[in-house]
């Protein structure tokens, strides 16, 4: 029998771009993303979404509140909808036929990532990832939110008929496998096990949790963050509870239950200015007790009133659903992902995520070896041309560097003559000479003749604006930038917030070119002739990943 190791390593596999949704839907924030975004996933098809996939890259033009994840799930299906028309695809159609729809909200801020958003031009889900894929022949990094479409592809199979709805700052890795969608017209992801005790209910820390329940009829139903008697009291008319675990929040609806969603809230989505999310405005009335749902609802601070008057208009659409649609579907479903601890779960939303998930590349764990097969990582000196030493920790990625030493490191799309890292994270930095321990260089371009000497624990990162000067961007890999978001740092000339509305109206896709071009012109400089490009099938095949010339190891 397979460990659980062999497991995870195993259902890897599938998400390799080969399989996949047939339409995926991207929401951004800016008209600026979402041409980035229509591009660049049309460019990186087959190693992202599946070859053949049609891209619907849409953005949330809403009222200032933003919509909130449910109908802004529904406003960013009317946009794609209509994107679509316009190349003659009447989506609607083809899910009724069968295809599978991916949508990914990629909303935020990303201010507990900061300053990594900026140097992206505030385009959170292209903060990249220690993975070199082919971008029209070149080589490019790869994305969080491509990395979270090449995992969730593996869904796809499962969900023909369906659109699923993700989010997109983590990757995980399912224990469970990826069990069929369609016994409810809507269904969650969650982390299932057996209905715990209370003093289980407490180990586990499940009151920090939003939390499915599912009973013997396998219907689902949700509350957030509750203690043990609370759950009791709030599941107490739902049955018997066989299976709780904490939700993921994704989730996928069914052609008909869509198509229900887009009826009944059509006033909200031509007046642009309500606001309501999946869990509190969706599934919670649509499945909790009216005592239950007010008293949730109150502990959010809504009053009694309001809260009754939406559980009665929910509970009053679900009726009329139900009694109209042809089949035995429960409402809401959940689906297994696995007990959390048996799952690999690779968090890139916070900073402190972020580097430490991407440092695991340089161990040797099963996870670590999990983690190489996803991200494609062949060769610990892949496309890279080494002149020093690399331990055997480290992984460089179409990197070059003459002369010095890489210590437990992560270096991707990296050039220097001198090289000197120890226990630091670089991506797409281009410097004379770079030394540093423990440090975050990010979309750097450093022109200097003395090159980059760093403080221990340094996080410095670029920002490119087309007719601007380079912006210079500090913080430590122990800042939480949630917290220091709207200060101004001493060693940075504006705050994090500052660089944020600068960026607002920035053109993305004409500010990574800039970036690229000053990346580019520096390393001829400094290396000619310039980095050699990666063939796709040197991408593809693990056979085929030579290193430019022989690493040497310490």
């Amino acid at each position: 029998m397979a460990t659980l190791a062999e497991k995870l390593f195993k259902e890897i596999d599938s998400m390799d771009g080969s399989v996949g949704y047939d339409a995926v839907i991207v929401c951004t924030s800016t008209i600026q993303q979402e041409k980035f975004w229509q591009s660049r996933l049309q460019a990186t098809r087959g190693q992202a979404a599946r070859e053949g996939a049609i891209i619907l890259a849409v953005h949330e033009d809403w009222g200032p509140d933003g919509a909130g994840n449910g109908l802004g799930t529904l406003y960013a299906y009317t946009k794609a909808r209509a994107k679509a028309k316009e190349s003659g695809i009447d989506l609607d159609s083809k899910l009724k036929e069968g295809w599978a729809v991916g949508m990914y909200h990629t909303a935020g801020k990303g201010t507990r990532l900061a300053p990594l958003p900026g140097s992206e031009n505030n385009n959170k889900p292209g903060v990249k990832l220690p993975s070199v894929i082919n971008l029209n022949g070149s080589v490019a990094q790869l994305t969080i939110l491509e990395a979270v479409i090449r995992q969730t592809n593996s869904y796809a199979p499962v969900r023909k008929g369906r659109c699923s709805v993700f989010w997109g700052d983590q990757i995980f890795v399912p224990s469970a496998g990826t069990p069929q969608s369609g016994a409810a017209h809507a269904d969650i992801l969650a982390c299932l096990g057996p209905m715990p005790s209370a003093e289980e209910w407490m180990e586990k820390g499940l009151d920090k949790y939003g939390l499915i329940a599912v009973n013997a009829q396998k219907e689902a139903t949700q509350v957030e963050k509750v203690d043990f008697p609370t759950a009791t009291r709030l599941l107490a008319s739902f049955g018997t509870v066989e299976q709780v675990g904490p939700s993921l929040g994704s989730f996928s609806v069914s052609a008909a239950l869509l198509a229900a969603f887009l009826k009944e809230f059509h006033s909200e989505l031509e007046a642009k200015q309500a606001k309501m999310d999946s869990d509190p405005d969706f599934w919670m009335p649509l499945t909790l007790s009216g005592e239950a749902y007010c008293s949730v609802m109150k502990q959010k601070g809504v009053d009694v009133e309001t809260s009754s008057d939406h559980y009665g208009r929910m509970q009053g659409f679900k009726a009329k659903f139900l009694a109209t649609t042809p089949g035995s579907h429960s409402m809401l479903g959940a689906i297994d992902v696995g007990p959390l601890a048996d799952c690999y779960w690779w968090d890139y939303g916070q900073l402190k995520l972020y580097l430490k998930n991407n440092m695991l590349a340089t161990e040797h764990s099963e996870e670590a070896k999990a983690l190489h097969h996803f991200m494609r990582i062949t060769s610990r000196t892949l496309g890279s041309e080494v002149g020093g030493t690399v331990d055997d920790n480290s992984v460089l990625l179409s990197s070059r560097f003459l002369e010095g030493a890489v210590t437990n490191s992560v270096c991707t799309s990296v050039t220097a003559i001198q090289l000197e890292v120890e226990d630091c994270l670089l991506m797409n930095v281009t410097a004379k000479k770079i030394k540093a321990k423990g440090c975050v260089l990010y979309n750097v371009v450093d022109d200097s003749e003395e090159g980059l000497e760093l403080e221990d624990g340094t996080v410095m990162v670029n920002v490119f604006m087309p007719g601007e000067d380079k912006l210079i961007m500090k913080s430590t890999i122990d800042t939480d930038g949630g917290k220091v978001f709207k200060t101004k740092m001493d060693c940075n000339p504006f705050s994090f917030d500052e660089v944020y509305k600068q960026n607002g109206s920035v053109d993305v896709s004409a500010a990574t070119a800039e970036l690229n071009a000053a990346a580019s012109a520096l390393a001829q400089t400094l290396l000619p002739p310039p980095p050699p490009t990666l063939s796709s099938e040197m991408l593809t095949n693990a056979a085929d990943h030579p290193v430019s010339k022989r690493s040497r190891r310490s």
